[in-house]
């Protein structure tokens, strides 16, 4: 017998009844989430209450319990486009699905390209939906008017697109991918739907195309971040893409970097990808772009064991670091990387992945004295890794103390990563229970390492 599959979203029935208007009238998430359990039909079990809005089962379950309560207005969002319940009805302005809004059409069907090649950005982009948070197009910031108005695109516009995505990557630094992924697929909307609506020059529409390609991978980043792996995946899949047809190798590269780093964190080999980009860093002068994708190749190769190519590797880096470079020279998707900081903290994470804890402790070990706390998810994974080269070492008190600081700094991120990294981390513990700061350690270990914190 076939197995019926559940509807997608509510009925026009369910949303009519004034018991389901009201808890939305309300923002009564629990009972809307409860009527919507109880009315949407066959299969509208919280599982796939949690698939649709984007949750964890247990964080959907929980507020059907009553246990935890909505506050925040990306939650409604989330619900509200998941189940197609206008915005309205949360006293939300409508959503980008309903009349007025961005269509899917706008993300799958940009412009064909020039050169008579089918279109990159079609590709399975249409899973990611369009009801996520786009807005309308051509706003106005601080009463002047936007350069993206009208039906022609040209340097100004650019700019002005490229300096809004700009402030966006910023939030990564301080917030979790639960919490940004939402804005950052918001971005790749309105540029796909640019690229399909709007008129430019060839060039203009390159620099359209490798702007768009950042926005996917930063986007990916996020879903990764978050634990959602095939939106990542897809996403890294659509950057590179337009990044090929961008003609921009050096993005292309770092879409294949991001795949083997989703690769390798999930238990998959990613050498092959990370061989094709270190080719690209051996071919480019940007020393931002060469620092980055050689860290990230190290990373790959120390996750496989392989010390002698890891050292090889992180030298690169380090050179890298030597060349000439202005502070405004290279892309600012890989400029971040190019610092001393952040490359003792990648060699520190690969020393610790390969036990070497005499060469690990000493690079995490500075790089955390000068890292700031208000970068709490990145802080703590990072800490993670000082933790477990203290634990090889044979410091376990250090290893706990560190440990429990990197628990602290986790607590409330919208981030699996540290909390799942860290339970990892606490499992080498056990031996030494019997010590009093291993103790409070174990009391401390997370309950639900897999459970994003919204």
């Amino acid at each position: 017998m076939t197995r019926q599959r559940p509807a997608d979203q509510l009925t026009a029935d369910v949303l009519a009844r004034p018991e389901f208007a009201d808890a939305c009238a309300c923002r009564d998430l629990g009972q809307v989430l409860r009527l919507a359990k109880q009315w949407g039909g066959v299969g509208f079990s919280a599982s796939h209450l949690a698939r649709r809005c984007e949750m964890t089962v247990s964080r959907v379950q929980d507020y059907i319990a009553g246990r935890v309560r909505a506050q925040r207005v990306e939650v409604f969002e989330r619900v509200a486009d998941g189940l197609r319940i206008p915005g309205k009805m949360f006293n939300l302005a409508p959503r980008p699905w309903e009349a007025g809004g961005v269509s899917r059409s706008d993300v799958t069907s940009p412009s064909q390209p020039e050169n008579g090649e089918a279109p990159v950005l079609r590709r399975e982009f249409v899973k990611l939906g369009a009801g996520l948070a786009a807005g309308t197009f051509g706003s106005s910031v601080a009463g002047r008017p936007s350069a993206v108005s009208g039906s022609r695109i040209g340097l100004s516009a650019l700019a002005e697109l490229r300096a809004n995505s700009t402030r966006l990557r910023s939030l990564d630094d301080h917030l979790g991918g639960a919490e940004t992924y939402r804005l950052y697929v918001a971005e790749v909307q309105r540029t796909a739907a640019l690229l399909k609506a709007k008129s430019f020059s060839g060039e203009i529409r390159r620099e359209l195309l490798q702007l768009f390609a950042e926005q996917a991978q930063q986007a990916g980043w996020a879903a990764f971040d978050a634990g959602w792996h095939e939106k990542a995946a897809r996403l890294y899949d659509t950057s590179y893409a337009a990044a090929r047809d961008a003609r921009n190798e050096e993005l292309a590269g770092n879409a294949l970097a991001h795949q083997a780093y989703q690769l390798v964190s999930t238990g998959k080999r990613g050498v092959d990808a990370t061989n094709a980009s270190v080719a690209i860093a051996r071919a480019t002068a940007d020393p931002a772009v060469k620092s980055l994708l050689y860290q990230r190749a190290a990373w790959t190769h120390a996750l496989a064991g392989d010390a002698r190519r890891t050292g090889e590797l992180l030298g690169f880096a380090e050179n890298a670091l030597t060349l000439p470079f202005a502070a405004d020279q290279g892309p600012g998707w890989a400029a971040w990387a190019h610092t001393p900081t952040e490359l003792q903290i990648m060699a520190g994470r690969c020393w610790t992945e390969l036990h070497k804890p005499l060469r690990a402790v000493p690079v995490l070990e500075n790089a955390m004295t000068s890292y700031a706390d208000s970068h709490a998810r990145d802080k703590a994974l990072y800490l993670s890794w000082l933790s477990e080269a203290y634990i090889d070492a044979g410091e376990v008190e250090q290893a706990a103390a560190v440990a429990n600081r990197a628990l602290d700094l986790s607590a409330g991120i919208a981030s699996p990563r540290p909390a799942q990294r860290l339970d990892a981390v606490i499992d080498r513990f056990a031996p030494y229970r019997a010590a009093a700061e291993v103790e409070d350690l174990l009391a401390r270990r997370p309950i639900n390492p897999g459970k994003v914190g919204l």
